[in-house]
């Protein structure tokens, strides 16, 4: 089978095709032909700026053609979705059982991987903010596959004030069709503040700006892999919070609550109150220049990779 990897950290240019075997399930594991892997910003700083090179993991949906022993939530010929911790850029994934998900009847692959891990970040740093009907929300990457999500569901919330913030100019029409009231740009002196709630896909440098936009009670909540660091002082004199959210501690620690957001996901996109974004669909082979678009920051919505 075809499967993307890398041998030291860098850019795109990095990543490179090689021809190995097909892997096995193991106990508790599904082995699914792939049909669709959605690339993220984790995974595309991980080459880059990793400790060392690992084989890398990432959203991944298509039909189970394999189950290990003790598995029985799923089987042969379902279709699922999933977070695969290894060797997702492949044209056969193993996912443990237990994160993979049901694609509903006449959704597709490709609207799985831009849907299911993107929305519940989204829900979950929506919730996280404990937001409520009036209040003003900002959305940092708000062109990205969970941004345009996020400024979905704070627009469906009730929000008085929806603005997203982006890197450039030329994805404002894009992201207020989305929902934005208003867009700002990261370069802009003045952010439009202040703001009840700001969620934060970037992190790095831009938490010290998105931290002084913050209202009095404000709320930041961090979902980016990006780091960075927060003058105590900035949050004492606001007297605002920010918060940190992981999806993975609601998957392993409130498995019920994981589910029933994921119920809810689906539900919202049959009814059309969310609607998902996909910048491309790209050949597997061409891995590079899907890392390429995502570290240029040109990506309208979600990039995904075709086996």
């Amino acid at each position: 089978m075809l499967r993307i990897r890398h041998e030291v950290n860098g850019g795109p240019e990095v990543l490179f095709a090689e021809e190995v075997d097909r892997p096995e399930a193991g106990a508790g594991e599904v082995l699914v032909r792939v049909e669709a892997v959605g690339v993220t910003l984790p995974t595309v700083r991980m080459v880059r700026e990793g400790s060392g090179p690992v084989p890398f993991g990432g959203e991944v949906a298509g039909e189970v053609v394999a189950a290990g022993a003790g598995v029985t939530s799923v089987g042969v010929g379902d279709r699922v979705t999933g977070l695969c911790f290894a060797d997702a850029y492949a044209e056969f994934a193993v996912l443990n059982a237990a994160m993979a998900s049901p694609i509903p009847d006449g959704a597709t692959a490709v609207e799985a991987v831009a849907l299911v891990r993107s929305g519940l970040v989204a829900r979950g740093a929506y919730e996280a903010a404990r937001t409520e009907p009036g209040e003003s929300v900002l959305v940092t990457a708000a062109a990205s596959a969970v941004g345009t999500l996020a400024l979905q569901y704070a627009r469906a919330g009730g929000a008085a004030r929806v603005v997203a913030a982006v890197s450039s100019a030329d994805k404002a029409d894009f992201v207020r069709g989305l929902g934005a009231d208003e867009v700002v740009l990261y370069e802009d002196a003045d952010w439009g503040a202040p703001y009840d709630v700001i969620l934060d896909g970037v992190g790095g440098d831009l938490l010290g700006p998105a931290v002084r936009a913050l209202a009095t009670g404000g709320r930041l909540v961090a979902f980016s892999s990006g780091g960075g660091t927060v003058e105590a002082y900035e949050l004492l004199v606001r007297g605002a919070s920010m918060i940190g959210f992981q999806m993975r501690a609601v998957a392993v620690g409130k498995p019920e609550l994981y589910a029933r957001w994921l119920r809810e996901l689906w539900q919202l996109r049959a009814a059309g109150a969310l609607r998902t974004a996909v910048h491309e669909e790209i050949p597997l082979r061409e891995a590079a220049r899907a890392h390429t678009l995502i570290e240029q920051r040109r990506n309208l919505g979600k990039v995904v990779l075709i086996p």
